[in-house]
């Protein structure tokens, strides 16, 4: 199966890239992409508790299981006033 990954914000800068491509077994879950992910990009591990997911645009847990052509997102914490 083939998934997009957007990234945001410091998670981009670390990847050097906003979207992604990667090809998952079928099964994969959220979780899964962001281990792959972070054994690619290393500075990506240290967000794992504090990051934000989506899948198509809706807010989605870490076991959310993945289908083919989904868009997962990950958005790391923000602050501001």
């Amino acid at each position: 199966m083939r998934v997009t990954v957007r990234l945001f914000a410091r998670l981009r800068d670390i990847a050097g890239a906003a979207e992604l491509t990667r090809d998952v077994a079928p099964g994969s879950t959220i979780g899964t992409v962001w281990r792959q992910l972070a054994s690619e990009y290393p500075g990506l591990a240290a967000y794992e508790q504090a990051i934000s997911t989506a899948v198509n645009a809706d807010y989605a847990r870490m076991d959310r299981v993945l289908g083919d052509g989904d868009e997962v997102a990950f958005l790391p914490p923000v602050s501001g006033g």
